[in-house]
């Protein structure tokens, strides 16, 4: 099985309810050709950077599967013949590098915080100790400080 990312645009001019239709239609070609789905995001109503077949916006969803590569073809040719769809594209994650940033999306899609983003723990050591050594410190060289100062007006004189 292989790991697969695939995006689609719907027309903005469908309902909810045609929406939700169409979505569940690519997910069962999913499903009914062995394929596992792992995350989907649903991104909502959004604007198109450029017009496309006269809309300028589109609705986005996004799914993440394991499938055999023969699936492919068929996906590609529902998403060709279905006319609610204003662009579509499949990759595929090949090596072991792209499956782990796959498995990541699919963290995300799913819920779970992003670990790139996660700042690790350290440890800090209490600040107050550094300042009172900071004044031990100031103290000790204010004393020599005023200790020098007579003895070199001494030996001036």
């Amino acid at each position: 099985m292989r790991y697969y990312e695939t995006m689609f645009i719907l027309k903005p001019t469908l309902t909810q309810e045609e929406i939700d239709a169409k979505i569940e239609f690519f997910k069962n070609i999913l499903l009914n050709n062995d394929a596992s789905i792992d995350g989907c995001i649903n991104m909502g109503m959004r604007n198109l950077a450029y017009e496309i077949k006269k809309n300028k916006r589109g609705y986005y969803y996004v799914i993440y599967f394991k499938a055999n590569s023969n699936l492919i073809a068929e996906l590609e040719r529902n998403y060709r013949i279905t006319e609610d769809i204003l662009r579509f594209i499949v990759i595929n994650y090949k090596n072991k590098r792209e499956q782990k940033t796959w498995q990541t999306l699919v963290d995300i899609s799913n819920g779970k915080p992003d670990p790139r983003k996660q700042k690790p723990k350290l440890k800090t050591k209490p600040q107050e100790a550094k300042i009172e050594d900071n004044k031990i410190e100031e103290q000790k060289v204010q004393e020599e400080t005023q200790d020098s100062t007579p003895e070199s007006s001494n030996t001036e004189a």
